[in-house]
């Protein structure tokens, strides 16, 4: 434990300092597969480590000013208000089924971020060009400005919503959903979604956490500390790399690899 967690935290910290989200998706699939840990301590420990590296990260980006606080505490009180929902219902979920539904969630995560990735390029072409900015429901004006109307304010709590029932029923931050989401329908460059992310993904996941305590539900202090302490470490060399590296080829081998885990947790769940 004294290896292997803080390891399997870092592989977790680094998707998350490379992608903005979807670091999460590793995280239970680890703990229970590498460390036998049972499902539901898994998740607890997984919004912990989660939660604390997207801090560090909230806080690095912020100084960066890749952060747009308005839009993400948006998100962020909508996922909190669906994060208890989706806690309760993973206690009355059968272990079997969560994992199995745990595994389809990645494949549709794996999916997005390869159709992201493919558009990658002309998102970014028009997000960094000074003007008008349009996704398919949100505008930005000519400083780049968000305009927040009353449609544009639904879907981006509708977003937050389900990003925060995930977060509760799997341990994930919900940066797979909130990353895409605000690049594609508010026009917002992809370096700025992913600090925007990580500043939601602490929110959520904190709100998640709290949500697992009052329903009695505490994750063991030890192997959670060394899993956060791991994370953190890999936060910080995921963004030293994601600086360096081609967005489009990080996203599509993450995809990848997010299909070939989603694979083993089925083919587990369905032998055991």
């Amino acid at each position: 434990m004294w290896v292997w967690g803080p390891l399997l935290g870092a592989v977790v910290g680094l998707s998350l300092g490379l992608t903005g989200g979807g670091g999460a998706i590793f995280a239970v699939p680890l703990l229970v597969y590498g460390l036998a840990v049972p499902l539901r301590e898994a998740v607890g420990i997984s919004l912990a480590a989660v939660g604390a590296t997207a801090v560090m990260g909230f806080l690095s980006r912020w100084r960066l000013g890749q952060v747009e606080l308005r839009t993400g505490l948006l998100f962020a009180a909508a996922g909190m208000t669906g994060a208890p929902v989706g806690s309760l219902l993973a206690t009355r979920v059968p272990e079997p089924v969560l994992l199995t539904l745990f595994a389809l969630v990645m494949l549709v995560v794996a999916v997005r971020m390869w159709q992201q990735a493919g558009g990658a390029g002309r998102i970014l072409a028009e997000c960094g060009v000074p003007g008008e900015a349009e996704g398919p429901t949100c505008q930005r004006d000519a400083t780049g400005a968000l305009r927040l109307t009353s449609r544009c304010a639904m879907l981006l709590l509708a977003v937050g919503l389900a990003a925060g029932v995930l977060s509760g029923l799997f341990g994930v931050g919900g940066g797979f959903v909130i990353v895409p989401a605000l690049v594609l329908f508010s026009s917002m460059p992809i370096q700025r979604a992913v600090g925007t992310s990580l500043l939601v993904i602490s929110l959520v996941s904190g709100s998640s956490l709290v949500a697992q305590w009052w329903q009695g539900r505490t994750p063991p202090p030890l192997l959670t500390t060394l899993f956060v302490l791991g994370g953190i470490a890999g936060l910080w060399v995921g963004q030293w790399l994601g600086q360096r590296l081609s967005g489009v080829l990080l996203q599509r081998v993450f995809a990848v690899v997010i299909v070939a885990v989603a694979m083993f947790v089925v083919i587990r769940s369905t032998w055991t």
